[in-house]
């Protein structure tokens, strides 16, 4: 079984918003760091999007669910470079 997963997976599995076989919103974990250090743990959340440009800033919106889909906190702009676990997967550049 792989331990890891490419950057570049991630970011194309991050901008599938829903599942085409149910329609809804694909649920995954994900660990990053934020721009002061402080490591982030999600168990659910979901991709959003952000009033920017998200690929010229090198971000993506990420939005904590809880078990129901319903959101339990705001959309937070996550840096692709800081992005370290992915569905319990290390990311590797």
């Amino acid at each position: 079984m792989a331990t890891t997963i490419k950057r570049n997976l991630v970011l194309k599995e991050l901008d599938i918003k829903e599942d085409p076989t149910t329609g809804k919103q694909r649920v995954f974990s994900i660990t990053f760091d934020k721009k002061n250090g402080e490591r982030v743990y999600y168990p659910r959340a979901v991709s959003c999007g952000l009033n920017m440009d998200l690929k010229a800033n090198r971000c993506r919106g990420i939005l904590a669910v809880d078990q129901n889909g319903n959101t339990i906190s705001h959309p937070t702009p996550v840096g692709i470079d800081r992005i370290i676990k992915y569905n319990d997967l290390s990311v590797i550049f």
